[in-house]
């Protein structure tokens, strides 16, 4: 059986699920406003709000009492028997994005056990951007003395050939509906079916079929090369959290068999690669508190950044203007990971701090604060993941984004991770 498998999936029932549904908790983290609203929208009803820490919150002064506050509202919500659970489920979703365009997945959950971020890692689940170590202990905290997780993990497959995700759609009617809502803020809308004995069956077949050594080989015109079979799409850092807390588990219990401990699993939706609704947009970069104008002339030495056009490219806003650059001693293959090398050498010794940032207008809007600085960025053909991160290893972190903030992935389902 491959990393990949069914879950014991919980959902809330009776529930008004518009408002149940909120967006991943790493989006609109420069948009405190939006997260105020949210609260407002959602008070007094049950929802996915209460269960998250949304990451604008990160470092307040107040974050350790939001934790607290989501530990006991996961054991109110427990208690209170809002939930249905499925058990030894796989969910079939189809979400119609604000595009229109439907993103097919199936949520199940992960094996830790096969998923190293490590650069240079030769497992069947890798990170496929750089993991910040030091993003892990904050989110650490909201997982130890969690009773469930949520999750916005999306995990990519490289099906060109559609046997794993798309058959399912010409079974969906004969499945259970589980939930069909439009989602708020721009988050379309998202259909779940509870996949039957055999279409689970065919599924897992279809993933081992996928993840054979020799085709993987053949596929990619290698030799004695490890099968990556999952490429991290979105929630990398919340994998490597859930990965953290368990081999935090393990070492406190050197005596105990963890093999089927719950948290030895992570909650996850499967996307195939080749989907029509899926594609990759760069993530861009904003730096904040910080001497512009000393900032970019250590970048134009840095860089070498000049307006002769070159390979690389990068496009620097300041109150709205944009002016395209050009890097002629690159650092990186990729011009993210060139930009994204020399502002970690140069902030430090500047001051700044630097927010990863999804669509130019956000971007357009928040270069127009005093001591203030954006960089655009140029997209990334998908098709260039797998070779690449099979060939050289994780890429730079925060590379690409898969759409725009709002069509990432709404927390629906959970599942327990305490025995």
């Amino acid at each position: 059986m491959t990393a990949f498998r069914p879950a014991d999936i919980l959902l809330p029932k009776d529930t008004d699920m518009e408002k149940w549904a909120v967006v991943a908790c790493d989006q609109y983290t420069s948009e405190p406003d939006y997260w105020a609203d949210l609260e407002k929208t959602v008070l007094g009803k049950p929802s996915a709000l209460d269960l998250i820490l949304p990451e604008v919150y990160l470092g307040q002064s107040d974050v350790d009492k939001r934790i607290d506050d989501i530990h006991s509202k996961m054991k109110e919500y427990i208690t209170s028997g809002i939930f249905t659970e499925y058990k030894d489920a796989l969910i079939y979703i189809e979400r119609t994005q604000n595009d229109g365009k439907v993103r097919a997945g199936i949520v199940g959950c992960i094996d830790l056990e096969e998923y190293d971020y490590s650069k240079g890692s030769s497992s069947s689940v890798r990170a496929t951007e750089a993991t910040v170590i030091e993003r892990i202990p904050p989110r650490l905290k909201v997982r130890r003395g969690a009773d469930i997780e949520l999750s916005h993990i999306m995990i990519l497959i490289d099906d060109e050939g559609e046997s794993v995700i798309e058959p399912l759609d010409r079974k969906k009617a004969g499945f259970e509906k589980v939930y069909d809502t439009d989602l708020s803020k721009k988050g379309g809308h998202i259909t779940g079916y509870l996949l039957d004995e055999k279409s689970k069956a065919a599924v897992l077949s279809a993933l081992d079929k996928l993840g054979d050594k020799e085709s993987f080989e053949k596929r990619y015109g290698l030799k004695d090369t490890p099968v990556l079979l999952y490429a991290m799409g979105d929630g990398n850092h919340s994998l490597a959290t859930a990965k953290a807390y368990y081999e935090e588990l393990k070492a406190a219990n050197p005596d105990k068999d963890m093999s089927a401990h719950p948290a030895r699993f992570a909650l996850c939706e499967i996307v195939n690669l080749h989907s029509p609704a899926l594609e990759f947009e760069a993530i861009h970069r904003i730096v904040t508190n910080t001497d512009t104008d000393a900032l970019m002339d250590a970048l134009t030495k840095t860089l070498a950044l000049s307006d002769e056009p070159a390979q690389q490219k990068i496009t620097v806003v300041k109150n709205g203007e944009h002016t395209d650059k050009y890097i002629h001693s690159p650092l990186s293959k990729l011009s993210v990971g060139s930009l994204q090398t020399a502002l970690d050498k140069l902030l430090p010794e500047i001051g700044g701090e630097v927010d990863y940032i999804h669509g130019t207008e956000v971007v357009d809007k928040l270069s127009a604060q005093d001591n203030a600085v954006g960089f655009i960025l140029p997209d990334m053909g998908k098709n260039e993941l797998f070779p690449t991160v099979i060939a050289d290893g994780a890429l730079p972190r925060k590379t690409f984004s898969m759409g725009h903030a709002w069509d990432k992935r709404y927390y629906m389902e959970s599942r327990r991770i305490t025995e």
